[in-house]
């Protein structure tokens, strides 16, 4: 309990980590993000894309289109040189979170009705669900987490 409160405060004292961001046209992104992408979703237009760069990682956040007209967006980090995908996302409406997501931001204590959910796959099989409040457009209210079956709100922003 003690660790997990001086971590909580660690994270709230320390800098804000700023993070370079550089849009990318769809035709300019490099070949080897478009095979990760396109091995993940063969179907998918791509629309746009930006580089961003913090604490040391390079990621790209590939933002395309499925065939049925739905939106997703692939996130990839460069790790020795190779793109992997660490993130799958796309919107969700609320009531399609799974109910014990549901459950635990209700039991959270904080008063929260999301406008947008974003549902962000990743790749230990972890769901995050970022729950956006009414006029607070750019960081989530609450992240919940949703692995086999047990749903847990954040206490610290997932790095992803």
């Amino acid at each position: 309990m003690v660790a997990h409160l001086i971590s909580v405060l660690a994270f709230a004292l320390a800098p804000a980590v700023e993070t370079k961001i550089t849009p990318v046209a769809a035709k300019d992104l490099p070949a080897a993000v478009v095979a990760v992408v396109k091995a993940a979703a063969p179907a998918m237009t791509i629309k746009e894309a930006e580089l961003k760069e913090r604490e040391n990682r390079r990621y790209f956040d590939v933002e395309g289109v499925m065939p049925d007209g739905s939106e997703i967006e692939f996130d990839l980090l460069e790790k020795d040189g190779a793109w992997t995908i660490v993130e799958t996302q796309r919107d969700i409406a609320w009531d399609q979170a799974p109910k014990p997501v549901r459950d635990a931001a209700a039991a959270s204590g904080k008063a929260i009705t999301p406008v947008r959910v974003i549902e962000s796959r990743q790749n230990d099989g972890m769901v995050i669900y970022e729950l956006f409040a009414a006029g607070k457009p750019k960081e989530p209210s609450m992240e919940v987490s949703f692995k086999d079956g047990q749903a847990k709100v954040l206490s610290e922003v997932w790095p992803h």
